[in-house]
């Protein structure tokens, strides 16, 4: 049974679009298992929001139902508890889109057109841009209100989406009273915002068509040392392990890397490799890389073998989720007399 506690909600999607990198994990999945003691955790496996993607780039195939049970493994593993917490499929609860829908109503056109994330889509498929991609950011105000929210774990990414969704609360609230809590962003002490191996200026991104920019944590350890030692680092003919974003962005994304899962600053860690070529570096930090992702994996592999146990816990999620968003969706239908 889930242990009901009556902290605050905390609440975070994915979509299953692709398997989760080092990047999910340093930005927001290390956090998961301590987060999880303090509040009352919502997990949601985005469908919905994922189906934007697949119908605006029909080269994309995507097996939903592997994934999702792929996601809800790697939760297991990276420490989510579903008996401390709630894991769901977003579809499953039909409280989102219904909210979705009320909430539209009090969403202007040209905030949504003025999102960062939809003009960079439009700039990208200019010829095949739907409705829902533009909408997106309602659905997930909905999702992240339906349950009287008070931290949205999310990536740098998604900030102005959260900003958007206050937005909407409070305008809601300022005609019907007090309806919603008005979320914040979820902020930890310990996460780390991973750039592409590749091009060390852009964030890394499940979705880059280069795999090589990307550590999947479910990649072959073999394919991550490589990925790392070929991981591009700069000119500098003293090879110095040095933190500097501009002028050396590369080696800067591999040291906040190793400070990150070392737990050492970056300055301690520029004094220890002070002497060290660029390759020796790579092959420490691949070790170390290696050995976070061997015990990942690990777990994973023992999670994923139990479809059922899976199933089963997307299912009670489904029905507590229910029960939660059915009471907050109950309350804006009143006031609004319907």
């Amino acid at each position: 049974m889930l242990n009901v506690k009556k902290q605050d909600v905390m609440f975070t999607g994915i979509q299953p679009t692709g398997l989760l990198t080092l990047g999910n994990y340093c930005g927001t999945m290390c956090n998961w298992k301590i987060i999880q003691k303090k509040y009352q955790c919502f997990f949601c496996i985005a469908d919905l929001h994922a189906l934007t993607t697949r119908s605006y780039d029909h080269s994309i195939k995507y097996n939903f139902s592997a994934n999702i049970l792929d996601m809800v493994a790697l939760y297991l593993a990276c420490g989510v508890s579903p008996y401390d917490s709630i894991i769901f499929v977003q579809s499953h609860v039909y409280t989102h889109s219904q909210l979705y829908w009320i909430l539209s109503n009090f969403v202007y056109f040209g905030e949504l057109s003025r999102m960062t994330q939809f003009k960079k889509k439009i700039s990208t498929y200019k010829k095949n841009i739907n409705l829902s991609l533009f909408c997106y950011p309602v659905l997930m105000a909905a999702d992240i209100l339906l349950y009287q929210t008070n931290y949205v774990s999310v990536g740098s990414d998604q900030k102005q989406h959260v900003e958007l969704v206050k937005k909407i609360a409070r305008r809601f609230n300022s005609i019907y009273g007090d309806v919603f809590i008005i979320p914040d962003i979820l902020i930890t002490s310990r996460e780390c915002k991973i750039m592409a191996l590749q091009e060390p200026t852009k964030k890394m991104s499940k979705s880059d068509n280069n795999k090589n920019n990307t550590i999947f944590l479910l990649d072959n350890l073999d394919v991550i040392r490589l990925k790392l030692l070929q991981s591009l680092t700069d000119s500098d003919p003293l090879s110095r392990i040095k933190y500097n974003i501009y002028d050396k962005p590369g080696i800067s994304n591999l040291l906040s890397i190793l400070s990150f899962l070392t737990q050492q600053n970056i300055s301690a860690l520029e004094y220890e490799f002070k002497n060290y070529r660029y390759f020796d570096f790579k092959k420490q930090l691949s070790d170390i890389v290696c050995d976070t992702i061997s015990k990942i994996q690990k777990l994973y592999f023992k999670f994923r073998e139990d479809e059922n146990y899976l199933i089963d816990i997307l299912k009670f999620g489904a029905k507590k989720s229910l029960i939660y968003s059915k009471k907050n969706l109950f309350s804006v239908l009143q006031v609004l007399d319907l």
